[in-house]
């Protein structure tokens, strides 16, 4: 089975599709627990020093992994075979990991989203499974073929996050 995910800020649409490319689960997930910040870095911090940041983002990325290991487990228990890999956007690997810099733009508009990316990769490694990144403007087209009619047969919901979470499963194999 391969995973992939769509994420927003605090939610995510996952995808689980077969080595065949047969669509076996699909839902929203949540990513932070329910009165967290699901964006500490773009709206919190300019309300706070480095160090409340530093802070805020650690509480914030502990109940990302609580919130989201939960989800991840369920989709694992739902699905008739082991997840091999999950799909996730990219990030530029060189992004700054220090909290003041982090607050500055450009920084500050993508810190949240990167966050958990990073989070959700290193949980899906924990499970054994193989993390691959997907652009998200180009994996769609680069699986195409593959998307073909499956609107139609798996019927709503079918949005351009769930396009977009199969085309980076179909790309995992």
């Amino acid at each position: 089975m391969r995973l992939g995910i769509a994420d927003h800020l605090g939610w995510a649409i996952a995808v689980t599709a077969s080595a065949e490319h047969e669509v076996v689960d699909r839902r929203r997930i949540e990513l932070v627990e329910p009165g967290v910040s699901s964006a500490p870095i773009h709206y919190e911090s300019r309300h706070l020093d480095v160090a409340g940041t530093a802070a805020l983002v650690e509480e914030v990325r502990a109940s990302v992994r609580r919130a989201t290991s939960a989800a991840l487990d369920e989709i694992a228990e739902a699905v008739p075979a082991p997840i091999e890999s999950v799909s996730l956007r990219t990030w530029r690997p060189d992004f700054p990991q220090d909290i003041a810099v982090q607050r500055r733009p450009p920084f500050e508009s993508r810190a949240d989203a990167i966050m958990y990316r990073q989070e959700l990769a290193e949980l899906a490694r924990a499970r054994g499974w193989q993390v691959h990144l997907y652009e998200a403007k180009a994996v769609v087209d680069q699986a195409d073929q593959a998307l073909q009619g499956l609107r139609a047969t798996l019927g709503p919901p079918w949005t351009k996050d769930h396009r977009t979470a199969l085309a980076a499963a179909i790309l995992a194999g």
